[in-house]
């Protein structure tokens, strides 16, 4: 099984986004009060990263 790096960022994105919606969806069923918060911008945070993976995906 070769990883080549596209693959690699490929996966990283996925298993970004799949972190980040888990502490969104942490943040907002789990804790009502300020920690929610944080974990929903800790996902979005996730986002972000996941989004610059994956336009760096075809330039490296």
């Amino acid at each position: 099984m070769g990883m080549n790096k596209n693959t690699v960022l490929g996966w990283a994105t996925f298993i970004m986004i799949f972190v980040g919606l888990a502490l969104i969806a942490l943040g907002a069923f789990r804790y009502d009060d300020v920690a929610g918060w944080g974990f929903a911008a800790v996902g979005i945070g996730f986002f972000a990263i996941a989004w610059v993976f994956n336009a760096l995906k075809g330039r490296v």
